[in-house]
């Protein structure tokens, strides 16, 4: 073999930006302890999930967000033929997800939330500030896919009955979690010292505190939710994740969640985004 075939493969923007993005999938899935949800420990709350299949459902998205990116650069501008071409692809993206998890829905929610950043990213990869890309990506998850299906997902039915803002909405505002909360306490933790994954455990808390996580709420109500953000503020109070008294804070708080079977997936998801923004404005792509 010609020594020039070992070289490799120039990846275009597309091909990075969704590198990036199964990246930032993998990564949130591996970040142990978080409380309740699938990681390096255990399934956390979830019976139908575990950690491998996490892996595979994350790596059956890139596709989808090559292609979500493609559709960005070819298409140049918001509009609704981007939002519509986005809303085809994220669905196609589903079912391909759905097909390796043996209908298993891994990422549904990070489908959303990614495939609008990683559009948004490709629109202008040259303003990569996390303000400018969730302002992008709000514009374009306020216009009105006319082939979306009707049915609510559960989500969106739980977001209704408590009033609590879903990730629809979570998008169309900017992603405030990811650039309000996740972001800052992210980039505080490192500043200090705590380390890459304590800084993402306490990114992940930070998001915990405020949101109205309403995969927490579907499947433990009020309660849960209560549980969920008060015992994040909790372990951020108590030092953070870094800290002997937050780690036992962080415990309590898995033990807890466990129990009402309240698993803050929203809030993993909005890590995950938060991961993919923070390595976007580090240049990594």
């Amino acid at each position: 073999m010609h020594a020039l075939n070992l070289q490799p493969k120039t990846l275009t923007l597309a091909e990075r930006l969704a590198d990036l993005a199964v990246d930032a999938l993998i990564d949130e899935a591996d970040l142990s302890p978080k409380p309740a949800l699938v990681d390096r420990r255990g399934n956390g709350a979830h019976t139908d999930l575990h950690l491998g299949l996490m892996h595979a459902s994350a790596l059956s998205l890139w596709s989808a967000f090559k292609e979500m990116a493609e559709a960005a650069i070819e298409l140049g501008e918001i509009g609704l033929p981007l939002r519509e071409a986005v809303g085809r692809i994220g669905r196609e993206g589903e079912q391909a997800m759905l097909a390796t998890t043996g209908g298993v829905n891994t990422h549904r929610g990070a489908i959303w939330a990614l495939g609008l950043l990683v559009t948004a990213a490709a629109l202008e990869p040259e303003s990569n500030a996390a303000g400018s890309i969730t302002l992008r990506a709000a514009r374009l998850a306020l216009l009105d896919d006319r082939y979306a299906p009707r049915p609510l997902s559960h989500g969106a039915q739980v977001a209704q009955r408590y009033g609590a803002r879903g990730a629809r909405e979570e998008a169309q505002l900017g992603f405030p979690s990811v650039v309000q909360r996740a972001l800052p306490q992210l980039k505080h933790s490192r500043a200090a010292g705590h380390g890459e994954q304590n800084a993402r455990l306490d990114a992940l808390l930070a998001i915990m505190t405020r949101l109205a996580d309403t995969c927490v709420l579907y499947r433990a109500g009020e309660a849960g939710l209560h549980a969920m953000q008060l015992g994040a503020q909790a372990v951020i109070d108590a030092g953070g994740s870094a800290s002997l008294a937050g780690r036992r804070r962080l415990h309590e708080l898995d033990e807890q969640l466990i129990a009402l079977n309240a698993s803050p997936g929203g809030a993993a998801d909005l890590l995950a985004a938060c991961l993919f923004i923070d390595r976007i404005e580090s240049g990594a792509f």
